[in-house]
């Protein structure tokens, strides 16, 4: 896989033209980033089924109440990432997927921002599809993993044709690899896989469960410095988080938000994340992000702090 967003777009087309149909129904949630959403809307435009979102709350949680009443026989997916890119939420994605299971729907997961920062076990979360991306794991970009279950990718036809993916070819039929070849056509980035494998291999050589309590501790000690911030706003105020801390300055822009920081040497992102509705849902067009992994210190926050002060200052 290049990524979670060809993952995904794997299981949109191949699970989707062997499964879904006209009036059928997918499921994702208003927390999308939009590699998670755009091809379910493909995947409905040319079957004919129907969208439908789980809203959230003002904290920036999943409403679990509508989610249950949205289920129903005529579900056949429901596709959710297990971490917001834009909000840090952690979705409890064991009960999402229990419910579904309920009803005979099948469950993807958009792992690509809990990767880097949780323990995943997938036998525990019951999930039939996982997806991530190598870059969020200290990997080069194009690298990734699509995780499904052996007897869903069995009867899901592949998704590209090619080399390597074949168990025989003639002019009046190809037959099929076993997994996972008959979804890896062609030659394969042999490099970013190298790269990738590293980047997995120092993971696991760490205290991850170390790095993930340390990540945790970073991020109430900004969501607290934060807060003491004269006109910042936080985004996104959900019980459970991971090293995410959205935030809003009162009456100045988050891209120059960002430009200020970027001239102290601070960096953060600024916009709408890939994740429109989330900004929609909330009634701004973007929000600052301060990113944490287990490498930063409380030093960097207060660093950020001050900067924040300038950004004021500069704005009056």
């Amino acid at each position: 896989m290049r990524g979670t967003t060809e993952a995904i777009n794997l299981v949109a087309f191949s699970f989707g033209n062997r499964f879904v149909g006209a009036g059928d129904e997918i499921v994702i949630s208003v927390l999308e980033h939009h590699s998670n959403i755009v091809p379910w809307q493909m995947l409905c435009e040319r079957s004919g089924a129907h969208l439908r979102v789980i809203p959230m709350n003002d904290a920036g949680e999943l409403r679990l109440d509508v989610y249950q009443e949205m289920l129903n026989p005529r579900v056949k997916l429901v596709a959710v990432n297990h971490v917001s890119n834009a909000l840090g939420t952690i979705n409890p994605v064991v009960e999402i997927t229990r419910l579904a299971h309920q009803v005979g729907a099948k469950v993807l997961l958009d792992g690509a921002q809990a990767a880097p920062h949780l323990r995943v076990d997938v036998q525990a979360i019951g999930c039939d599809f996982y997806a991530l991306s190598g870059h969020k794991l200290f990997g080069p970009t194009g690298s990734g993993i699509l995780w499904g279950r052996s007897e869903l990718l069995d009867a899901m036809p592949p998704y590209q044709g090619g080399g390597d993916m074949i168990r025989s070819v003639t002019f009046e039929k190809s037959t099929y690899a076993d997994l996972p070849a008959k979804f890896e056509a062609g030659t394969p980035d042999i490099g970013c896989g190298i790269g990738f494998g590293a980047a997995i291999d120092y993971l696991e050589s760490i205290d991850f469960d170390a790095a993930s309590a340390w990540e945790m501790d970073l991020l109430r000690y900004a969501t607290v410095r934060l807060s003491e911030v004269p006109g910042v706003k936080l985004v996104g105020t959900a019980a459970q988080k991971a090293s995410v801390v959205s935030f809003l300055l009162d009456g100045i822009h988050p891209h120059d938000i960002g430009t200020i920081l970027d001239s102290e040497g601070i960096a953060i992102r600024t916009g709408h994340h890939c994740a429109q509705p989330v900004m929609e849902r909330f009634g701004i067009p973007a929000t600052a992000r301060a990113s944490l992994a287990f490498y930063n210190t409380p030093a960097e926050i207060d660093t950020l702090v001050r900067g924040l002060a300038k950004v004021r200052e500069l704005f009056g």
